[in-house]
């Protein structure tokens, strides 16, 4: 298989089984959705932050694929910063909810919701991210 091919049959994040199930679980209580959108947004207390939400579908631009039944979209301008990442679901006695698994992400806050990237890779406005936690 050549390089091209690879990077086109490769999925852009990968999400768990836990996380598939968990979404298909909540996408079956919601009325005129059928994709998961996953998108990182300036802000949050170490620059950027994830955002997951539903969505009708894709719009132009889009990256689109299925993990374990569970059909994802990724806008263009989210995609180089979650190249890699695995979205995950956790129901431990310590965490419960999303987590999302970045290995672009130099390093996290507190709360677990934003990231920054190397230095140069991205210019984000700083802000707090509304967990209490500060930059």
């Amino acid at each position: 298989m050549e390089l091209q091919e690879r990077i086109e049959t490769t999925p852009l994040l990968s999400v768990t089984p836990a996380a598939a199930s968990k979404i298909k679980q909540l996408m079956a209580e919601e009325t005129d959705v059928n994709v998961l959108r996953v998108a990182i947004q300036g802000g949050g207390c170490s620059g950027f932050q994830y955002g997951l939400g539903f969505d009708r579908g894709a719009v132009e631009g889009d990256h689109e694929f299925e993990a374990h039944g569970v059909q994802v979209v990724v806008d263009p301008f989210s995609a180089p910063y979650l190249m890699g990442a695995e979205i995950d679901f956790v129901d431990s006695i310590e965490q419960a909810g999303f987590a999302i698994n970045n290995p672009n992400a130099v390093s996290s806050c507190g709360c677990g919701h934003s990231f920054q990237v190397e230095e140069g890779e991205a210019d984000a406005n700083v802000g707090g991210c509304g967990s209490g936690c500060s930059a």
